[in-house]
């Protein structure tokens, strides 16, 4: 069974939010709920997600600068607009933001619903002439990682691997038995080398440490304040 899509839900009003919630969980996704835009934004920076929904009108930051914030450190992510706001200068300021839609409250769930699903499958459905160019799978021990197919495999055993996690494992595994600089991953993936991009890049290495720990040979060495070093066994002293 394939992995439920995530969705980050950014809404700062209690009972619209715990309405979202339950309506999309119970449609087959995992939501992550935030109240502000604050915790919207440090939310994406410590996990991965298919999808976001946002409000405009939100405490701290609000949607639109939100918005531009996740677009830059994940420019191909889906992201609709949920808001009270109609005008439309505001309806105009979301598209060209690179919101994939701008839904008024109120709204109806199966629309909703609708729309998130057809978003979902029109990036899914994306033509080759967009994807990258082919990319060799990389033998990591006993594993193969495949960059282009976001997956990592150990004997019949496959994992999906979530967009940053390929970006991070893929310098890694290009460099790897070598040093790579955290500020070369944070600067490249997360656009900026700061106290809370680095917490979210070390969030990241402890998933990867835990996804190849079927192969002991395998380990992801931390060079203190400088970077790490993906070991996989070859040509390591006993």
């Amino acid at each position: 069974m394939s992995e439920k899509k995530k969705i980050l839900v950014i809404e700062d009003d209690p009972n619209m939010g715990f309405l979202l919630k339950e309506f999309l969980t119970s449609g087959g996704f995992n939501i992550t709920l935030c109240k502000d835009g604050d915790s919207g934004l440090a939310a994406f920076q410590v996990s991965e997600y298919d999808f976001c929904i946002i409000d405009v009108m939100l405490p701290g930051i609000d949607g639109f600068t939100l918005t531009e914030r996740i677009k830059k450190e994940q420019p191909n992510i889906p992201i609709v607009f949920l808001t009270a706001r109609s005008l439309k200068q505001d309806k105009l300021k979301g598209f060209n933001l690179g919101a994939d839609d701008y839904i008024t409250k109120p709204f109806d769930e199966d629309e909703l619903l609708c729309r998130i699903n057809a978003i979902l499958n029109r990036y899914a459905q994306k033509p080759e002439s967009e994807n990258k160019e082919t990319e060799p799978p990389c033998q990591i021990g006993r594993f193969v990682f495949d960059g282009q197919n976001q997956s990592l495999s150990f004997d019949n055993n496959q994992q999906r691997l979530t967009y940053r996690e390929c970006d991070v494992l893929r310098m890694l595994c290009i460099n790897k038995n070598n040093i790579v600089r955290r500020s070369d991953l944070l600067i490249k993936f997360w656009g900026k080398d700061d106290y809370f991009n680095g917490r979210s890049l070390d969030v990241f290495i402890t998933r990867l440490r835990k996804r190849l720990i079927a192969d002991p040979a395998i380990r992801i060495e931390n060079i203190p304040k400088v970077g790490f070093v993906l070991h996989d066994g070859e040509n390591q002293a006993d």
